[in-house]
């Protein structure tokens, strides 16, 4: 068997409670080492100006379409073309923004899409996942929801 190219920082579950400190928020995310970029549950999303720079509004929800929404405003950092699990293809908003999953805190792009029909208002891609292992039998390594 080869050796991992790299220390792994941690060991995740397949869901893991992550908390969202620039949003003010803690969620459940699912770990998808199918997806390449990460994405949160956005409603009413639309881009204005702040000083000379776009930036996005959104109402998020972190414990599904019953929680309460809480509205975000964040500079925009990209706009990107992504294939979902279902084979369509949309153009999304990208926001970069700190996260913390358990003792560990590193910035991670999310795109802004539609969960509400998921199970999860968070997924996890392979980006965010770099330098982690996933255990998908396990979940909730890092604390429990």
């Amino acid at each position: 068997m080869k050796e991992l190219p790299y220390q792994a920082k941690a060991v995740i579950g397949r869901r893991e409670m992550v908390t969202l400190p620039a949003l003010n928020l803690t969620l459940c995310a699912k770990a998808d080492t199918g997806a390449r970029t990460s994405a949160l549950h956005a409603e009413d999303i639309e881009t204005f100006e702040h000083d000379g720079h776009p930036w996005v509004r959104f109402t998020t929800r972190g414990g599904g379409p019953a929680s309460p929404p809480h509205e975000q405003r964040l500079p925009l950092h990209d706009r990107r073309r992504v294939t979902s699990s279902n084979g369509q293809s949309e153009w999304r908003y990208v926001i970069r923004t700190p996260m913390q999953l358990g003792e560990l805190e590193f910035p991670v792009e999310l795109t802004l899409t539609d969960r509400r029909d998921m199970r999860h208002p968070m997924l996890l891609g392979r980006r965010a996942l770099r330098r982690l292992l996933v255990a998908p039998g396990a979940g909730f390594l890092h604390g429990e929801p």
